[in-house]
């Protein structure tokens, strides 16, 4: 069943064909100019989503399984080396640490199957000096919430498994971002109960939400945040703003979530947006697909390259700083994470991240 959810997602988003498999742990950058200054890492597998770890050198991404070829190849949470531009798988890994915290996440009715996952969004948030908090959307055995610890305090950061969130099942989970408590919010992209759901949303119509937990709590929708293919989702430092985008309709939005009722703050943008998030420079970014209008898109799907945009956490003022068209090695870019001066950019299909200077 969620190999079929999952198999949904990529027809909607447009798989790339022809993914290579990775044949080894740890691989450096293939040092090939794309456009510009664009370099490519070459291995990591269907890379939806990245963030920092701190100020460290190191990258936590997500890894969605599944290849054109192999639909049951296990999905991944990989560790990126910026510095040194090499990668390595985290977690399955050769061994799994499983700590499971039964005070908090109480609900959870077993630990992770590491044999059966597809790991989507992601957030990070530190707990404590060289200790943080992983939130992983998971697709596999089950649609969860996945809870990891990870100790940066050695030479190489460690991870363990603590606890699940079970999603109810008209969520098709997409991006995750952590609340002060331990919850979480995070956006419901379809409802896969729904047979027309996946279609409404390429039409632009209400397809999901975003829902919240707290420990303790349910998973529920917050009432007035209905959007088509609602997406990436992220929180401003003092937790009071929710930024996020949504596919169906290629808006930027924001809302303030200790006001009620909601209301929404919208900006169109000129791609199908993906996951948002805060650079290193206090400015939020988002990438996607570069929108092809569908008078000019006879035969679909028509791929038109992707494009980066920085978007005001106040004003919501959007500005395309990078663009590259169809011709580029990476397609269906998903996130694109500004850190020291450099742009990291993933896709949910495909075995390369793509980095290069801030424009």
């Amino acid at each position: 069943m969620n190999n079929k959810k999952l198999k949904s997602v990529y027809k909607l988003l447009i798989l790339i064909s022809c993914i290579l498999m990775v044949c080894c742990n740890i691989a450096v950058a293939d040092e090939r100019p794309d456009s510009g200054d664009i370099i490519y890492l070459k291995g990591p597998l269907n890379v939806e989503d990245m963030l920092p770890l701190g100020d460290t050198q190191w990258l936590v991404t997500s890894g969605l399984n599944g290849t054109p070829t192999n639909k049951d190849h296990n999905g991944h949470i990989y560790l990126i080396n910026r510095k040194e531009k090499t990668f390595e798988e985290l977690f399955p890994g050769a061994t799994q640490k499983i700590e499971h915290d039964k005070e908090m996440f109480n609900a959870c009715p077993r630990p992770i199957n590491h044999n059966s996952i597809s790991f989507h969004g992601l957030d990070l948030k530190q707990q404590s000096s060289g200790m943080y908090h992983l939130y992983v959307i998971n697709h596999g055995e089950r649609e969860a919430i996945e809870v990891f610890n990870v100790d940066v305090k050695g030479t190489k950061p460690e991870i363990s498994w603590t606890g699940c969130v079970i999603l109810p099942k008209e969520v098709m989970a997409n991006s995750v971002t952590i609340l002060p408590d331990g919850g979480f919010l995070t956006t419901n992209y379809f409802d896969p109960t729904n047979p027309n759901s996946r279609m409404e949303l390429i039409q632009g119509k209400i397809s999901g939400a975003v829902y919240e937990w707290h420990p303790g709590g349910e998973v529920k929708a917050i009432e007035g945040t209905e959007l088509s293919g609602p997406n990436g989702i992220t929180l401003s430092p003092d937790n009071e703003w929710v930024y996020l985008t949504a596919f169906g309709t290629r808006e930027v939005i924001r809302f303030n979530r200790i006001k009620s009722p909601v209301t929404m703050e919208r900006v169109k943008v000129e791609i199908t947006p993906d996951n948002i998030r805060w650079g290193d420079d206090g400015i939020l970014y988002t990438v996607g697909n570069n929108h092809v209008p569908p008078e000019e898109c006879q035969n679909p799907p028509c791929r038109a390259g992707w494009s980066v945009y920085s978007v005001h956490p106040d004003s919501l003022k959007l500005k395309r700083i990078f663009s590259i068209d169809q011709t580029a090695v990476l397609q269906n870019a998903t996130t694109a994470l500004v850190a020291d001066n450099e742009i990291w950019v993933g896709t949910f299909a495909g075995d390369i991240i793509a980095y290069f200077p801030k424009p």
